[in-house]
């Protein structure tokens, strides 16, 4: 979970009070927060949540708690919206065409201050760039945010592919200039990024109008204008990814930031070659969070109150959210900073915290109900002691994994595999859409084990399914594989057998074509007339994707469809 560095002092004058001891850390747990350590004027602060990155700096933090200590919602002028754009006075940035297939999108905008960053100011904004980058940009693949003197820069600037060996710069820290691909090479920030953009033929790279450098996203900053000091009163924030949703909400939270902190905020207008999310051309700040309705109804429901919908809103307001009641619905307008309203139980989760948990009465349940096991875990449990009597080892996994496990090594294509919309990590990006790939990374690391290998395992996969409520259908799902050098499509096929007669069901297989498997030795395993599941030799291009040297056959089958089949 994230955890934050925030000045003590700094931080009461975002509040607008000094909160200390017992009452400071009853009062952070409205951000999902604890207090690790106080040490003098530090504190180090672990939120539990990771679903609101505008937390993760002083002037985040301090927004929230003076909020819910009755404060007023501030008001960002500078926020574009739709069929409302804000002058840019002529501040431009142009994207060129040929970065649309390397690193797409880039936002970007100015602060003036009166009185320059101060040094708490600068290090809370380098601490929010490391988090937002890290955390949730996916150590800076999806997002990488730069900060600039401006008074050394000219608009418009260009964000281009530059050429690698014959474009110079002297990056940060350094005075001698290098290559873009030397960078990556000598350069520590290089050595550490680099691998994200060193196999592309043009770099991504960002000039003012008279080729002044400000930066090589996402690995370094020039070492002029990105040299920022305290004291230096104008600056640029810029910020290029592959999520233009993200680098906007990025965009915005540091630019509420900064204007919390005084500075004033100055609009930038991005003009793009191609289509994004929002336009051929934006404006940045940009507002674009779609408000969320909610019943008050369905309010109580959930919390077991009795609220008036004016009531709802108001306790939505202590954090932070604009509301509009017409009758018994709540309208929610997500603050410019938020992102995470994905469904009306967020703002009915928004509700519950701004009521504050501590006023809620506890109730011991009215009805008797009796536990049992469902007759899906009886015919887990059933399905277990005939993998394990036939030889195979139980394994468990996770069910989120990565694009390259799920989708690349298993030489299939994306279509119907589940992806997560606001992943904090690529690791942990897609729900699994099979038990395979789980087994056959075990395989991998598994050579140095006496052969033959049969593991297996009972778990849930997800598929898209549009039919379904929520697009997705979750399946109670059984995948073994064997492998051996004398491991062959009909040894698997002789425990099909066996597991399909001691549970009492017939089975007859179909030959099909799957990319997992080598064709002609793959087929549909069909029961009760309906397709239950997939088995075959697994194809050599996905053995070799994973290192796996020696033969593997799988099968995985649909469990609930063949219990449905067995009840009748």
């Amino acid at each position: 979970m994230p955890k934050i560095e925030v000045s003590a002092n700094a931080l009461y004058k975002y509040m607008g009070k000094k909160v200390t001891g017992q009452e400071f850390i009853d009062l952070i747990q409205c951000a999902k927060a604890e207090l690790d350590e106080e040490d003098g004027d530090v504190l180090k602060i672990e939120l539990n949540d990771t679903n609101r990155p505008d937390l993760w700096s002083t002037a985040g933090f301090g927004r929230l708690l003076k909020l819910y200590l009755g404060g007023k919602i501030p008001e960002y002028p500078f926020f574009s919206r739709k069929g409302d754009i804000k002058d840019n006075g002529g501040r431009e940035v142009h994207v060129d065409p040929s970065i649309k297939d390397i690193r797409p999108y880039e936002v970007c905008f100015m602060v003036k201050g009166k009185e320059g960053i101060s040094d708490e100011g600068l290090k809370d904004i380098i601490q929010t760039q490391e988090k937002l980058c890290w955390n949730y940009g996916r150590k800076r693949k999806s997002i990488a945010m730069g900060v600039f003197r401006s008074d050394m820069l000219k608009f418009p600037l260009k964000y281009y592919a530059a050429d690698p060996d014959n474009t110079k710069f002297a990056p940060l820290g350094f005075e001698e200039k290098m290559t873009l691909r030397q960078i990556l090479e000598k350069h520590p920030k290089g050595i550490e990024f680099g691998h994200i953009i060193k196999d592309f033929p043009g770099y991504p790279y960002i000039t003012d109008c008279e080729g002044n450098t400000l930066s090589m996203p996402p690995v370094i900053n020039s070492n002029e204008s990105g040299a920022v000091e305290v004291g230096d009163k104008n600056l640029v924030v810029e910020i290029t990814g592959t999520d233009m949703p993200s680098l906007v909400l990025s965009a915005s939270i540091v630019a509420c930031d900064l204007y919390d902190s005084g500075f004033e905020v100055l609009p930038v207008k991005v003009v793009y070659p191609y289509d994004t999310p929002f336009g051929r051309e934006v404006t940045i700040p940009y507002y674009f969070q779609e408000p969320v309705t909610v019943d008050v109804a369905y309010v109580n429901k959930l919390l077991g109150e009795k609220f008036t919908a004016e009531e709802a809103a108001q306790y939505c307001q202590k954090m932070g959210s604009r509301t509009k009641v017409d009758g018994d619905i709540i309208t929610v307008y997500p603050p410019e900073y938020r992102n995470d309203f994905l469904h009306s139980v967020d703002a009915i989760e928004d509700i519950m915290i701004g009521r504050n948990l501590k006023n809620f009465i506890p109730e011991m349940p009215s009805d008797f109900t009796k536990g049992k096991i469902s007759d899906e875990s009886q015919f887990g449990r059933q399905i277990k002691n005939i993998m394990v009597g036939l030889g195979y080892q139980e394994m468990t996994y996770c069910y989120l994994g990565s694009a390259k496990d799920f989708i690349q090594k298993m030489n299939i294509t994306p279509e119907n595999v589940v992806q997560i919309a606001n992943p904090m990590s690529e690791n942990f990006e897609f729900v699994r859409p099979s038990v395979l790939p789980c087994l056959l990374n075990s395989e991998s690391i598994s050579s140095n084990a006496v052969y033959p290998h049969n593991i297996f395992e009972i778990g849930k996969i997800a598929l898209i399914n549009p039919e379904e409520n929520y697009g997705v259908s979750t399946i109670n799902s059984l995948g073994f594989l064997s492998a051996d050098k004398d491991t062959t499509f009909n040894s698997l096929n002789s425990q099909i057998t066996a597991l399909f007669y001691y549970i009492g069901a017939d089975y007859t297989l179909k030959e099909i074509e799957d990319p997992r498997f080598i064709t002609g030795r793959c087929a549909e395993v069909i029961s009760g007339g309906k397709e239950v599941g997939i088995m075959g030799e697994v194809n050599p291009v996905v053995l070799e994707n994973w290192g796996i040297q020696v033969p593997c056959a799988a099968c995985e089958l649909n469990l609930d469809i063949i219990l449905a089949d067995t009840r009748k």
